[in-house]
């Protein structure tokens, strides 16, 4: 096949204690799925059914450097599990859902928030606030075979040594099961696909030369620093 220009290579994220490389198709991020955080957020958890948001593949960041992105003052970080699916489908049921994955990791969902603040009053889509070179730091995965299907675990992020973001994996309000049905319902889910699955309260902006180390128990952790 002759291109008009080389193609870039496609996105991937390592896969712990091998060589393998897992090729990232899209990445789905829910929103507010933890009570804590939607309310900090401004919002009633208890009268929402799941929403969900995309960043590009391209987003995808395994160095441990985050540059500064263009045009905000605003970037915010959200410590979440991972998920890696291996199968997709469409119209999974819950029961069937947590056979369609691969394994699992910990992302940030880094977020423009001002300019995101900005497209929410205008009633306009969230994707510059949401969408960049960088905005889905994700560690290394493991797989379901090593780790299992966590249901609860400490997730936590600190800033330069300081904790800022504390929950647990009990507290999602949409499980990881009825989040890949939920969306298998709009979309095609294929192998490849990375969903992030919600952040816990405490959200909030770093700037240049802050390091983030966050951590999901039992599956991994990550290091950035804003550069």
């Amino acid at each position: 096949m002759e291109y008009v220009f080389r193609p870039e290579a496609v996105p991937v994220v390592p896969v712990l204690g091998t060589a393998s490389m897992f090729p990232v198709h899209r990445i789905y991020c829910i929103g507010r799925n933890y009570a804590e955080h939607a309310r900090e957020m401004g919002h009633d958890p208890d009268r929402e059914p799941p929403f969900f948001f995309q960043k590009a593949a391209s987003d995808i960041l395994t160095s441990g450097a985050l540059h500064y992105p263009a045009e905000t003052s605003e970037l915010h970080f959200e410590i979440e599990m991972v998920v890696a699916l291996g199968d997709g489908g469409t119209g999974v049921s819950v029961s069937d859902a947590l056979g369609k994955v691969f394994g699992y990791g910990v992302g940030l969902d880094m977020t423009r928030r001002d300019l995101q603040g900005a497209a929410k009053k205008l009633g306009r889509p969230w994707d510059i606030g949401k969408s960049f070179s960088g905005a889905a730091p994700c560690s290394a995965l493991l797989p379901v075979a090593q780790v299992g299907h966590p249901e609860r675990g400490a997730v936590r992020l600190s800033v330069n040594g300081e904790t800022r973001q504390s929950g647990d994996l009990s507290q999602m309000i949409w499980s990881v099961g009825e989040q890949i049905s939920e969306l298998s319902r709009f979309f095609e889910l294929r192998p490849g696909d990375l969903i992030f699955t919600g952040t816990p309260a405490g959200v909030g902006p770093v700037v240049r030369g802050d390091r983030m180390v966050g951590e999901v128990e039992g599956v991994g952790r990550i290091e950035v620093e804003v550069v």
